[in-house]
């Protein structure tokens, strides 16, 4: 027979000899042994294989972080079942969406939503609806109490499924991304030789886990390295910089890093034992990079990925491998095929922007029930076309320039608003912008600013226009620039374009 593919009995193999040892220390002072991640997730995974559940069943989460709900996605995979994340964001109509699109089996969710949650479940078809609260409390541990914490994992496959993400779904429905045992394991695996995961590493993990970042590329790291966690439940500035001289690596999206530098206590000596800042999810920009390296000594490492494909490139994390460059996510990870293409589908030049395409063990197989979208999304000779754009210089090192959807044509001309935003972004007194496509009668589409000035300072829109007007050609200059206070972001951090193009589409109507 061979050996047992499912990701769960690669992870519960990299556990320390120590099983007494901390594996997870919470930031209200409670410890989790190695032990206690083995029996508790022994006994939830015989609690979902004791509901009689078809193979391939769902399993659907929408539920606060807390370790409890790690131990429930480990018990997923190790029962062989599917694990469905859901965004503790998402009301109603969302869930009502979710629960119809994936028929999961087994719906968990919090104490308070169970009424009206538990009402679209059984709607829908599903039969157990269990409640996991964030204080160790609710019907899925009360009933897993009752389990052996003895078991052995259920065979898998690499090309079993092992999770299902819903992408964001910004252009139409959300679709659900199926990733197998192979895709998630291969990445953790990359991942652990390519940022010199070592003995003694301590992971913060101040991150949401029902999003590839703090589900897959953190937690699997830090497990498959039999790496204690310092574990945040929220994210607390103060807080998180107070616990570095205790570890040694840290992932966020580019606003932790910017809530952190708001903090007098970031020095030097808070990081003096830190080995690694990564960030991802959303685009890091200059001055936050620049900014960290002055008052850190330390380098943020930039990557780039999706929930598709985990993990795609990364700046180098050894120094012989390159320097870690900002404003770019760095080369293709080992094993990933990364090619950008034109509109007609030939290769372009180096430097040249195109859509970005990639292939590799760690690129899903495709959609949930979406058989044509899959068909769409990926070329004649299997390369998925991710939807960004960008380009790879002549070292290699690849920039997202921003999403395809985000491209303006404006009189016939490609706009990028990336392109646009570094500009912007480099005037005097503005913290950040956002520039979006909305309907023209002239043009088709034109370009409109959105900025957010630093605290104190005074930005006047037209101005930022006419300074633009010296730097760019005509047909990229937005056409209007709105300041206001803050951009619309989802939970990850990344600003939601399509709510800023609905607010201004009538403008020129």
């Amino acid at each position: 027979m061979t050996d047992n593919r499912n990701l769960f009995a690669a992870l519960r193999a990299a556990f320390p000899q120590d099983l007494d040892s901390v594996a997870v220390e919470t930031d209200n002072g409670l410890h989790y042994s190695w032990r206690d991640l083995d029996r508790g997730t022994a006994m939830i995974a015989n609690l979902l294989q004791s509901l009689g559940l078809e193979e391939g069943a769902r399993v659907a989460v929408q539920v606060e972080k807390s370790v409890e709900a790690m131990m429930l996605y480990l018990a997923t995979l190790r029962a062989g079942y599917v694990f469905l994340p859901l965004n503790t964001a998402y009301q109603k109509a969302e869930i009502e969406y979710f629960v119809g699109n994936a028929e999961p089996a087994v719906v968990v969710c919090t104490p308070g939503n169970f009424g009206w949650v538990s009402k679209i479940a059984f709607q829908a078809g599903t039969q157990h609806v269990f409640t996991l609260g964030d204080d160790r409390n609710g019907s899925l541990l009360e009933r897993a109490a009752q389990q052996s914490d003895r078991q052995e994992p259920v065979r898998r496959t690499d090309d079993d499924l092992a999770a299902i993400l819903y992408t964001s779904g910004t252009t139409g429905r959300s679709k659900g991304a199926m990733l197998t045992h192979g895709n998630l394991r291969s990445n953790a695996e990359v991942l652990k030789t390519y940022w010199g995961w070592r003995e003694g590493d301590v992971l913060i993990h101040a991150l949401p886990i029902f999003h590839v970042h703090g589900l897959f590329v953190a937690l699997h790291g830090a497990l498959l390295n039999g790496s204690r966690m310092l574990w945040f439940a929220k994210f607390d500035p103060k807080k998180v910089i107070e616990r570095m001289p205790d570890a040694t690596v840290f992932m966020g999206v580019p606003t932790l890093y910017v809530r952190m530098l708001a903090e007098p206590t970031l020095t030097p000596e808070a990081c003096g034992l830190m080995r690694l800042f990564i960030s991802g999810s959303a685009p890091l920009l200059l001055e936050t990079f620049g900014e960290w390296k002055e008052r850190t000594g330390h380098t943020i490492l930039e990557r780039y990925g999706m929930s598709e494909t985990i993990m795609l490139t990364s700046n180098p994390y050894h120094a012989k491998d390159g320097e870690r460059r900002g404003g770019t996510v760095g080369f293709p990870l080992p094993g990933v095929g990364l090619r950008v293409r034109d509109d007609q589908g030939n290769e372009v030049p180096a430097g040249e922007i195109g859509g970005i395409q990639v292939r590799g063990p760690n690129v899903f197989g495709g959609y949930w029930r979406m058989p044509e979208k899959t068909k769409e999304e990926f070329t004649d000779d299997g390369w998925f076309k991710t939807g960004d754009v960008g380009r790879i210089d002549a070292r290699g090192y690849v920039t997202i320039v921003g999403r395809s959807k985000d491209l303006i044509i404006s009189g016939g001309y490609n706009v990028y608003p990336a392109e646009i935003e570094g500009y912007i972004n480099d005037l005097p007194g503005v913290a950040e912008s956002a520039v979006v496509g909305v309907p023209h009668p002239d043009f088709g589409e034109v370009g409109v600013a959105i900025v957010i000035p630093k605290p104190g300072a005074r930005v006047d829109g037209e101005e930022v226009i006419s300074t633009l007007k010296s730097q760019l050609a005509n047909f990229k200059i937005p056409k209007r620039c709105f300041v206001v206070q803050e951009l619309p972001r989802n939970t990850m951090g990344k600003v939601q374009k399509n709510l800023l193009r609905d607010e201004h589409k009538t403008l020129f109507a």
